[in-house]
């Protein structure tokens, strides 16, 4: 068995890349701090615990495990808090994958794969977005994202440290089989916020904007299924074992759905009434954000085929229904 070191996969994105993998064949070594990740969520390979920043530990797990590639999830995400507090997302997401990488190109590990976000695009509305758009990131999120593409760049050029980019907006839905799925604390995502609210664990879901230049009012945003998304990775890690050169995708589904279509397909889906309260527009909201695929679909012959709401929002709530991790 062929080991793939990954970072974050005790989170949600990282947990299903992890099953992805070792369906593919190999086995997943998930390296992670479990401060956004549950090591409950660990059921397709090893656990090693450790941070990013923490290069004694990583040059440990290369030499342990001496991976063939790495698969890069572990980043703090969220919007917000980056703005906040940009600091944390420097320190963590930047100086964290500097150490890794440099700790990959000692171990002679040159190929990785790296899960960036459509965020370094900044503030691009209604622009289906491609490969080619300028990135113009205006929070420290999206900037930290850019500047660790930028660093790939760089190790590449002088290390040949080879790489695939994927960006990509919101991610959605569970593993069908609900081994894994989504579980943040706090949550901030619009599907598990929804179904919170079906199922009485909150009050309500507010609807942020109902006068936007939309069919309905509210803004669009484009979902991926998370096991596509992941099956997207994996197709990556195969590009780079053909020895094929660097390369970024972008992972989307090209028209995005609407606010109010979440919410209608998820009462149809569950069957249950979604109680919400209309709130004002947030500040810098968008109408329209979107991405489109055709390079990843040509190239590594991806296709989003899970990515419909009802699909998405079903494997969801049968997650939601049955499998939370212990805190």
């Amino acid at each position: 068995m062929t080991n793939v070191l990954v970072t974050g996969g005790a989170g949600y994105i990282g947990s299903h890349a992890c099953k992805a993998l070792s369906k593919a064949g190999y086995t997943p070594v998930t390296y992670d701090n479990l401060s956004t990740g549950w090591e409950d969520a660990v059921k397709f390979g090893p656990f090693e615990k450790g941070c990013l920043t923490d290069r004694a530990r990583l040059d440990q797990i290369f030499a342990a495990y001496q991976p063939q590639a790495v698969m890069h999830f572990a980043a703090l995400s969220q919007v917000g808090e980056s703005m906040r507090e940009p600091g944390l997302y420097w320190h963590n997401n930047v100086a964290g994958s500097l150490c890794l990488m440099q700790a990959a190109v000692a171990a002679g590990c040159l190929d990785l794969v790296f899960s960036s976000t459509c965020a370094t695009y900044g503030d691009q509305d209604n622009v289906l977005l491609d490969e080619g758009c300028a990135q113009y990131p205006i929070n420290a999120y999206g900037a930290s994202k850019r500047a660790i593409e930028d660093m790939l760049r760089d190790f590449e050029a002088a290390y040949g440290l080879r790489h695939v980019i994927f960006r990509y907006f919101n991610v959605a839905g569970a593993d069908p089989e609900a081994e894994v799925g989504e579980f943040h604390q706090p949550e901030t995502h619009l599907i598990p916020l929804m179904l919170d609210a079906i199922d009485g664990k909150r009050d309500a879901l507010t609807i942020f904007g109902t006068d936007y230049d939309t069919p309905d009012g509210t803004c669009i945003r484009d979902y991926v299924h998370v096991c596509d998304l992941v099956e997207a990775h994996v197709l990556g890690l195969n590009w780079l074992e053909e020895g094929r050169g660097s390369r970024v995708f972008n992972l989307g589904t090209g028209t995005g759905f609407s606010v109010r279509e979440v919410i209608d397909h998820s009462a149809a889906v569950t069957n249950r009434a979604v109680p919400i309260v209309e709130g004002p527009r947030r500040p810098g909201d968008c109408t329209r954000l979107v991405s489109g695929s055709t390079r990843a679909t040509a190239d590594l012959g991806w296709q989003p085929g899970r990515s419909t709401l009802t699909q998405m929002i079903g494997d969801a709530w049968r997650w939601h229904q049955s499998g939370h991790y212990a805190k």
